[in-house]
């Protein structure tokens, strides 16, 4: 249980993200029912690609947004007392107030009990779930005791379509006005549907609802008064309570949009689902059921304190909700801030990079689904490459319906209320991150039919990306990369200069030399009449397949003071920052740019990172792999190359993204276990303690959620996939005494158990992959389905020591 003991109107906001509910296809805010978005409450529902754009005059310029758009609120269920106002927790006296989620079920509860201006005590009791088991429905249901007083009541259940996008206080200036409403409706005397339009992308939204009261012998016989305008309709149910006797009312939700398979008129097929849906019990017993399927699936067991097992759990119930099986057949990406909020407009980004690592050895089909979004924008991609001057195909640093750029011009400074230019288009390494991607989760599962059909395709477009925007410079004979910006966002150009990006940056330069290394060889992974074929009709010619092997081997990477990996060329020239003074003077300088700027400053001019380029390398890559990479490349790569870089870089970073820290705390784990184990529970705390200070609220951090998850299980377990074996380099944290999970292997599920002393792997009877090949250090070995081996380890392991071996 993640849970709330009492009602705090500042902290309302974070409430209702962390404990939403959703089913992989839509999600709910864990807003109370009887309450209108306000300053403290936000009821809030998105749904997987339902974007919208709009334009917005700012100081005479148009500023065009696309926001995945706030869907009407079919959460609402007012309570009303004698033909009194409806009930608001600002004006009645609370007595008791609990709020929280149940992780294993999926329900978010609340239980109120208050006493109103007549004295009178009741209690409400609440229940809701969006159906794991039914990727259209939702269930919400109300238990009602008149404590101290007997009388009637009436209950408002209502759809409303009135909502606007107004979630994140520096959006507000925009557009926030994304839906048209078509129609309400009934459907019998139970359920009352409303039909919305997306203003400009034309998706049709229909919500129905049938709402129906129970008292102790059963279906209660109530009032009913209908009212409805074109963008809301509502039911007003009446019936009496006694005293101490609690009434149930029960509201069952289906949602439908245009964008679902098998969908001919939403609100014909909302209605009908409506009122086919069983009652809540049933409904809640089948939801718990699909949810006990996953966790055992999905659950990461670890031996540590209370408040890291919720909290991972907290991760894995979030990650879910976002994408679960019923993902897997929608044209969806993952937005970067989840389904619960409207932080970045709901856009995807690199987080994916985060992401997958944990979906691809548990739900993999849901990681292909995932993939084919990019897919479907790879001719979007090509597009914009070719507009841009380069070949290949050039992906958007922020993506929404159609994979065109949705970056910002410019984007509000909350702390000195400007709009600066937003030059991240320049983020041009998302690209390596899609390479990435399908690369890893070809390594995973062993998907060829995949590479095959979709994978091998975007690969090798990115390369010849990459291949058409670098050039080669004489006079280094390397190759170089210019106009770029890496994952540190707070540099974005040189000081002083007209023009955005930055020269040679070292991840992107170096995250090429590796892909380009690999391009050739996806071709032949294929099968030859099919890599023939897509040679053919990519025009992918003999000399650019050399052009790549010859990039893999000479990109630059730029260096400074002895070993160090400069962030890009030029940085050893910025100036230093003087951190204890911006500590002593701001506290929390996370977001230093911000700081920087309103005090019309440049981060530019300082040796300052928002999330470490370089360290990104240590976090993605193991020692052995950036090894050859950087043999491969000509420069030197000694036993102290990661350490020393990491604690450079350490020292000049704020830390002003979440993913800072778990990137560090992946990059430390062979190194530093313990010193990765406290960035670990920052990111493992981050979002539940909100400690960018209000972000949370506007929705997840999927990427530090999926992130933590994938230390447990990768990082803190040294697990790699390398010429078609699984190995394991263990470097559990002292205070995690074990870890035990399930995850996918080439379709063969394995059973990971390990602890200070031993690593044990069990492959499941029903394994439909036939037989792995596992390995610690040397010592590789082949498991068939039903067997299970136990590697010992080395005391400097069990003792949590730097360094791991056999």
């Amino acid at each position: 249980m993640l849970s709330y003991e009492d009602f705090d109107p500042e902290a309302e906001g974070l409430r209702e993200v962390l404990a939403s509910t959703g089913n992989g296809r839509f999600c709910a805010r864990g807003a109370a029912e009887w309450e209108n978005a306000d300053d403290v409450h936000y009821p809030g529902t998105y749904a997987h690609g339902v974007y919208n754009r709009e334009t917005t005059i700012l100081g005479g310029v148009p500023v065009g947004n696309e926001d995945l758009v706030n869907l009407p609120n079919w959460l609402v269920l007012k309570l009303r007392i004698e033909g009194e106002d409806a009930i608001g927790l600002a004006d009645v006296e609370l007595l008791d107030y609990r709020h929280g989620l149940d992780l294993r079920a999926g329900v978010m509860t609340r239980s109120v009990r208050f006493r109103d201006a007549a004295r009178r005590e009741t209690t409400v009791r609440c229940r809701r779930f969006v159906s794991m088991a039914s990727p259209h429905s939702a269930g919400i249901e109300w238990t009602l005791i008149a404590n101290n007083w007997s009388g009637r009541i009436q209950v408002v259940s209502a759809i409303d379509g009135r909502v606007t996008n107004r979630g994140v206080a520096r959006y507000l200036e925009l557009e926030g006005r994304h839906l048209d409403p078509v129609s309400p409706r009934t459907f019998g005397p139970d359920v009352i549907a409303l039909k919305v339009q997306t203003r400009q992308s034309n998706v049709y939204i229909s919500q129905a609802a049938r709402t129906r009261v129970f008292d102790g012998r059963g279906p209660a016989a109530v009032g009913r008064a209908l009212y409805q305008t074109d963008d809301y309709v509502q039911q007003v149910l009446s019936f009496e309570v006694a005293q101490g006797a609690p009434v149930r009312v029960e509201k069952m939700v289906a949602l439908a949009t245009s964008r679902d398979p098998a969908t001919s008129d939403t609100l014909a097929k909302a209605g009908t689902a409506s009122l086919r849906s069983p009652d809540f019990g049933p409904a809640l017993a089948r939801h718990g059921g699909a949810w006990e399927e996953l966790w055992r699936v999905c659950d990461v067991l670890v031996r540590s304190d209370d408040e890291v097992r919720r909290l991972l759990r907290l991760h894995i119930s979030h990650i879910l909700q976002v994408c679960s099986r019923h993902t897997a057949d929608l044209d969806a990406g993952v937005p970067a801030r989840g389904l619960n909020g409207e932080a970045y407009r709901g856009h995807v980004f690199w987080d994916e990079l985060y992401i997958y690592p944990f979906l691809s050895v548990r739900l993999p089909e849901v990681t292909r689904g995932l993939l084919m979004y990019r897919y479907r924008r790879l001719e979007e991609a090509r597009a914009a490459a070719h507009e841009a001057g380069f070949d290949g195909a050039m992906f958007p640093w922020q993506s929404a319906s159609e994979g065109t750029e949705q970056t910002q011009h410019v984007h509000l400074n909350p702390l000195s209320g400007r709009w600066e230019a937003d030059l991240s288009h320049n983020q041009r390494h998302v690209n390596a991150a899609i390479f990435y991607n399908v690369w890893h989760y070809l390594q995973a599962t062993g998907d060829l039919a995949f590479l095959r059909d979709y994978g091998a395709e975007m690969m090798l477009e990115i390369a010849r990306f990459w291949g058409s925007i670098a050039h080669l410079n004489p006079e280094r004979q390397r190759y170089e990369i210019h106009g770029v910006m890496g994952p540190d966002e707070f540099h974005d150009k040189y000081p002083g200069a007209e023009e955005g990006g930055l020269r040679n940056n070292a991840y992107t330069n170096v995250m090429v030399a590796w892909l380009t290394g690999l391009a050739c060889e996806v071709l032949s992974l294929l099968p030859d009449s099919r890599a023939a074929a897509l040679r053919s009709r990519l025009e992918i010619s003999d000399e650019e397949l050399r052009l790549w092997r010859d990039m893999s081997r000479r990109m630059f990477v730029p260096f400074h003071d002895d070993g160090i990996i400069s962030q890009f060329e030029g940085y050893e020239q910025l100036e230093e920052l003087d951190w204890d003074g911006y500590r002593e003077r701001y506290g929390n300088i996370q977001r230093l740019d911000r700081i920087l700027h309103a005090e019309d400053d440049d981060p530019n001019r300082y040796k300052v990172s928002k999330q470490a380029d370089v360290v990104m390398l240590f976090y993605l890559f193991s020692p052995s792999t950036l090894r050859s990479l950087f043999e491969r490349l000509g420069y030197e790569y000694r036993a102290h190359t990661a350490g020393r870089n990491i604690t450079y870089y350490d020292q000049r970073t704020s830390h002003g993204s979440t993913l800072s820290f778990v990137t560090f705390a992946g990059a430390l784990a062979g190194l530093d276990p313990e010193s990765s184990w406290e960035r670990f529970l920052i990111a493992l705390r981050s979002d539940a303690e909100d400690i960018q200070g209000g972000t949370t609220r506007e929705g997840i951090h999927m990427g530090v959620m999926s992130g933590t998850l994938d230390l447990m299980q990768r990082a803190y377990t040294g697990s790699e996939i390398r010429d078609g074996v699984l190995h394991f380099d263990p470097r559990l944290p002292v205070a995690v005494g074990g870890v035990s999970f399930w995850m996918q292997f080439r379709r063969t599920p394995v059973q990971v158990s390990l602890d200070h002393r031993r690593l044990e792997l069990t492959v499941h009877r029903e394994g439909a992959g036939g037989p792995i090949q596992v390995g610690v250090g040397d010592d590789v070995r082949e498991l068939c389905p039903g067997d299970t081996e136990t590697f010992g380890l080395s005391p400097a392991v069990a003792a949590g020591g730097r360094e791991s071996r056999v």
